[in-house]
């Protein structure tokens, strides 16, 4: 019997603009031990199943068709049995840790009154399984932890206590929507680990919803891939992305930046089009409108499930031609041209550049105030018509130094160049035109967007204030703006609310080329956005980059994206530089320890690939009390020894600007590459004594 049984589901909301067909006609089975992933572009109907499962669907949601967990139908059970089941058989985990913890209680008083609550235990008894679990989920320093508050702890540790106060009742069915979107690579790595240990060890059935393909391919067993409502798909793992049938898998697949394609070799290809409107779902194939095989008989009535295999169903006319020649669905873009040579007339120049924050220590802050190093005497240099990608955990100082480049936040010491004028200076003593040669793009359109001014004035806010144009020819130029964009007139009067993610991220770039600007410096812009409309923006960044020739400083932890888009990489660690140099040289051979940590925990779509990876034990410790020597050394799986402690690492030139700090000599770095010798976070030097330890892990 299967632990979730779901039955011909249909969820249907009732609103203002008539009824949002938000599920149609869904069924799958879950296993014992088994991951079923859920994937698909936002708005098409994920959490939503997710929700129907727990049954926490609003009060104006009508709902069909049967959830069966173990057999019993979850929409027939009554409420007293229903909160019993919820946290105890049945758990979910969600995408915000932050949404899931309670701000003012500590972790330990969240955990016991799980247990307290579905179990008779008493408060000891529950405070020795809490901190056992928090032990399992490996958090470091269980006792510790449990004393602190949720904003006293990493968003990986938050998300590994959310996993371990979903698993403490030891539930047979765990549900998880997004619950990696948010995190570096490093800690996503280390969560998949430890998903796949657990689900092994407990013996639970998993739903994991994620629009993450990657992830997908590498943790779950069977996938399914939803549009619009609507299951398209649904194989085996490994055969859904060796073999997808229907054109919207493949096209999705194809969104994603391959390995070893560059900017250079051809744009990224984007679904055109959006998911249709709920409320108004075409009368065929809901796809048809986007799909580049469509024909008329696709429009007239919709599809129905075919069995490709007894392991694989397609909803699609077409399927059988898709199988037979796939790249129909999604023929390459044309490259585009190639950047300039890089030479020595840089457009910026930064030099030993140091940001601080003041921090009151002692109680209420009245104690010593101490620095706290956020970014500590970083150099690097941006060539006219390039892009820099900054990489690195969180808290690592990558957006310090977007933000102290801007002017946001004033630069401690240091120096930066800009086209020959001296950007140290705040904010309000830079002139206008410097103010105009230098923007930026921020992470969440939302919070840069006013929601009361339209996008005309979103847009003519700029022009006015750097006298781009007279305004007689703001109007034509804002439209001009907006085509720039690939949006047109039609969106000149409506309001950010009225547009999706993708479209918001648009109008963001446009405002920051309104003044034409020589360098646009973008702080994890494409975070948040489906793949497909990842892919969109990307292209359009480049496009803008090629026709109005701006630089790009691209701040990211989608090192797949970076791998891409940017000429020169710069990894950064605690506020200090590992390696930087080509991209190619980054990642076809990452040197520094932590290089190849990064590189190594990247996800790949290809789910059978083996390639072992490094993972890091312990979190980036405090810039307020950062380590001496090479900073890195608590968590360096290649850690020689005292030298590491107490010396900084020098600076080694592999050729052609490639700099690696470390102390291990270049010939052995080469040697120590995962492919060749794959290594734990506790894995000695090759030079180390025998009983000598690596650098203990911090906690």
């Amino acid at each position: 019997m299967p632990v979730l049984d779901v039955q011909h589901l249909n969820v249907s909301y009732r609103g203002r603009q008539g009824v949002a067909r938000a599920v149609r006609d869904l069924s799958f089975t879950i296993h014992e031990g088994e991951t079923f992933g859920l994937v698909g572009e936002s708005g098409c109907g994920k959490s939503t199943v997710a929700l129907s499962v727990m049954r926490y669907l609003p009060k104006q949601a009508e709902v069909t068709g049967a959830v069966l967990f173990q057999g019993r139908d979850l929409m027939e059970v009554p409420p007293a049995e229903l909160r019993h089941l919820r946290g105890n058989r049945i758990a979910m985990v969600y995408q915000d840790p932050q949404a899931s913890l309670n701000p003012v209680l500590t972790i330990e008083k969240q955990l016991v009154e799980v247990l307290m609550t579905h179990e008779e235990c008493s408060q000891a008894e529950a405070r020795r399984r809490a901190a056992a679990m928090l032990e399992r989920v490996r958090m470091p320093d269980p006792d510790y932890i449990l004393h602190r508050y949720p904003h006293q702890l990493s968003g990986g540790m938050q998300q590994r206590v959310v996993i371990a106060m979903a698993l403490l009742l030891n539930p047979d069915l765990v549900i998880m929507d997004e619950p990696t979107t948010g995190l570096d690579a490093t800690v996503e790595a280390s969560v998949l680990d430890l998903l796949e240990v657990l689900r092994q060890e407990f013996k639970m059935a998993i739903l994991y919803i994620s629009h993450n393909l990657g992830v997908v391919a590498r943790i779950c067993d069977r996938v399914g891939v939803m549009y619009a409502g609507e299951l398209v798909e649904q194989a085996r793992n490994q055969e859904l992305f060796a073999q997808p049938h229907h054109p919207y898998t493949i096209s999705l697949l194809r969104c994603l930046p391959q390995r070893g394609t560059r900017h250079t070799d051809e744009l990224l290809y984007s679904i055109p089009g959006r998911v249709p409107p709920l409320t108004d779902l075409p009368s065929g194939c809901v796809f048809a409108a986007r799909c580049v095989l469509a024909e008329p008989g696709c429009t007239v009535r919709p599809p129905v499930l075919e069995a490709v295999n007894s392991q694989h169903i397609v909803r699609c006319y077409r399927w059988q031609a898709v199988h037979q020649q796939p790249a129909l669905v999604a023929a390459a873009p044309a490259p585009l041209v190639k950047p300039p040579a890089a030479d020595h007339n840089y457009l910026l120049s930064v030099k030993n550049l140091k940001v601080y924050f003041k921090q009151a220590a002692g109680w209420l802050g009245l104690g010593r105030r101490t620095d706290v190093k956020s970014v500590d005497d970083v150099s690097f240099s941006l060539s006219p018509q390039h892009t820099l990608g900054i990489v690195g955990e969180s808290g690592c100082g990558k957006s310090t130094i977007a933000r102290g480049l801007a002017g946001l936040t004033p630069i401690t010491g240091g120096t930066v160049l800009f086209a020959g004028s001296d950007f140290s200076q705040p904010l309000e003593q830079r002139g206008q035109s410097a103010l105009r040669q230098m923007q930026m793009v921020f992470q969440n359109p939302d919070s840069t967007l006013n929601p009361r001014h339209t996008i005309r004035k979103t847009l003519s806010r700029p022009l006015r204030r750097f006298k781009v144009v007279p305004p007689a020819q703001e109007r034509e130029h804002i439209i001009g703006l907006l085509r720039a964009v690939n949006l047109d007139e039609s969106y000149l009067d409506r309001l950010p609310r009225q547009l999706s993610g993708g479209e918001k991220q648009r109008v963001a770039i446009a405002r920051a080329i309104a003044g034409g600007p020589q360098l646009v410096l973008c702080d994890e812009p494409i975070s948040a956005l489906d793949v497909s409309v990842q892919a969109a923006v990307i292209n359009l960044l480049r496009e803008l980059q090629q026709e109005r020739q701006v630089a790009l400083l691209f701040i990211s932890h989608d090192l797949n994206v970076v791998r891409y888009l940017a000429d020169q990489v710069m990894v950064i660690y605690l506020g200090r530089v590992c390696e930087s140099g080509p991209t190619e040289a980054i990642f076809n051979l990452p040197s520094h320890p932590y290089t190849e940590a990064l590189v190594s925990a990247v996800p790949e779509v290809n789910p059978t690939t083996t390639a072992q990876a490094v993972r890091l034990e312990g979190t980036v410790p405090s810039p307020a009390n950062p380590p001496g020597g090479c900073r890195f050394h608590t968590r360096c799986p290649r850690k020689l020894g005292a030298i590491c402690e107490t010396h900084e690492p020098p600076a080694q030139e592999a050729g052609s600007g490639h700099h690696i700090f470390c102390h291990i000599p270049l010939d052995e770095l080469a040697a120590m590459q995962t492919s060749k010798h794959p290594v734990s976070a506790l894995t000695p030097h090759p030079s180390h004594g025998a009983g000598e330890q690596a650098g203990s892990p911090s906690a």
